[in-house]
């Protein structure tokens, strides 16, 4: 049986860079064209996202099991493997809209992986990115650098790309896929070095910003170069390595801006920047490699853990929002992509306690939040068989956003 308990645990901080570049006129992001926002600069430059929106206070609970009423539940298979569920549910505080994706990951032909549109600064509306990797369904994924650099906040991997984004510590609270093709939720740290050179403190790998006082990689994958954006708008005792063809090509203590990245950049603030200035001169050869804790096939972070071991983590039961969170039910192996709607009269959204309840409800003995609020999205197959967004965005359309949860399939052959 899971232990239904509430740990107190202070909440981490949404970190976001300061004073970095918009997104409008960088050209690693869309610009229109392929997109369908209707206003593609509120789209980029969105007013809030759930990670700094002051959100609605919810009415207190009458008690510690409210009843509610469970009404106009629908359900399809997406897919092999896939299983769409909606419903209203309804207590004291008023109705909720629920949207369920049900994945067997044993499912022969499926598989759960990260996407995203290109550029790990590059954002667009789930559905573009789900279609890139010619996905059945998914949801949006992790918190960004939203109106700076675009990039994710935590790490993301990617099954054919491998690494593409990650911090060594901070932000590392991840659903994933393990070597044995299992799902499971839990802390990835990462850990990069520069060969031969072990003072050299590597704490970010294509980060939206650099930890103050550690060095972060930045290779092609990142997009065009973002200036002091990943420094947050630090200038004093920065430092940026060039490295071409394993040999250094300049070491300089400015940061380039809107320049496209070939071999990769060491990014030193503080300390580490002048590390950077005395052991890598001009000529240099170096080498660099990074990694996930126990290299899942996939992975991809949000900010809390909403259940861990069965026990419900989360803390704030009073700020309401738009929500989307991951599950892995450790007895039958599912993975479960709940967005629960807010902001309408049709559904007032959820707090993070009550996210954490209805997972547990659903049978998660682990979940993590994903970004939410307008980002919330859930794209899948409908009845139709038509590809189509599946919940109600709360911004009225498509956020443009960082990444996504997907999930394909190709019929097995024979």
């Amino acid at each position: 049986m899971r232990t239904r308990l509430t740990l107190a645990a202070g909440l981490v901080a949404c970190a976001l860079a300061a004073g970095a570049p918009a997104l409008a006129g960088d050209p690693s992001h869309p610009s229109g064209g392929a997109g369908r926002t209707p206003d593609v600069p509120r789209a980029l430059h969105p007013r809030t996202s759930s990670g700094d929106e002051p959100g609605t206070v919810a009415a207190p609970r009458t008690s510690a099991h409210p009843r509610t009423t469970t009404e106009h539940r629908v359900s399809w298979r997406v897919a092999p493997g896939v299983r769409y569920t909606r419903w209203t549910q309804t207590d004291a505080r008023g109705p909720i809209v629920a949207h369920l994706l049900t994945v067997d990951p044993s499912t022969p032909g499926l598989r759960i992986d990260y996407a995203s549109i290109g550029a790990v600064r590059r954002v667009a509306p789930v559905r573009d990115i789900l279609a890139r990797d010619h996905a059945v369904a998914g949801v949006n994924g992790d918190f960004y650098d939203i109106g700076h650099t675009g990039a994710p906040l935590g790490l993301g991997k990617d099954r054919q790309r491998g690494l593409l984004h990650a911090r060594e510590d901070g932000w590392n609270n991840a659903f994933f896929i393990d070597r044995r093709g299992h799902a499971d939720i839990g802390d990835l740290p990462m850990t990069a070095t520069v060969l031969h050179h072990p003072r050299l403190a590597v704490t970010n790998l294509n980060s939206p910003f650099v930890t103050p006082g550690g060095i972060g990689i930045y290779t092609p994958r990142w997009g065009r170069t973002a200036g002091y954006g990943v420094t947050q708008g630090q200038h004093e005792r920065v430092r940026e390595v060039t490295v071409e063809g394993g040999r250094v090509v300049s070491n300089r203590p400015r940061l380039s801006s809107d320049r496209a990245i070939d071999g990769f950049l060491l990014i030193g603030r503080g300390d580490s920047a002048d590390l950077l200035r005395q052991q890598l001169p001009t000529g240099t050869r170096v080498r660099a490699q990074w990694s996930l804790a126990d290299h899942p096939q996939m992975a991809i972070s949000g900010n809390h853990f909403l259940v861990h071991d069965g026990v419900i983590r989360a803390v704030d039961d009073t700020i309401l929002a738009p929500r989307t969170a991951v599950g892995v039910d450790a007895d039958t192996g599912e993975v479960l992509l709940l967005v629960v709607d807010g902001r309408t009269e049709r559904s007032r959204g959820y707090t993070m306690v009550e996210l954490a309840d209805l997972m547990v409800d659903l049978g998660a003995d682990e979940a993590v939040n994903l970004d939410g609020g307008g980002s919330s999205t859930m794209v899948g197959r409908n009845r139709r068989g038509a590809t189509a967004v599946l919940n109600t965005p709360s911004d009225g359309f498509e956020r443009w956003v960082a990444n996504a949860v997907s999930i394909t399939y190709h019929r097995p052959r024979g």
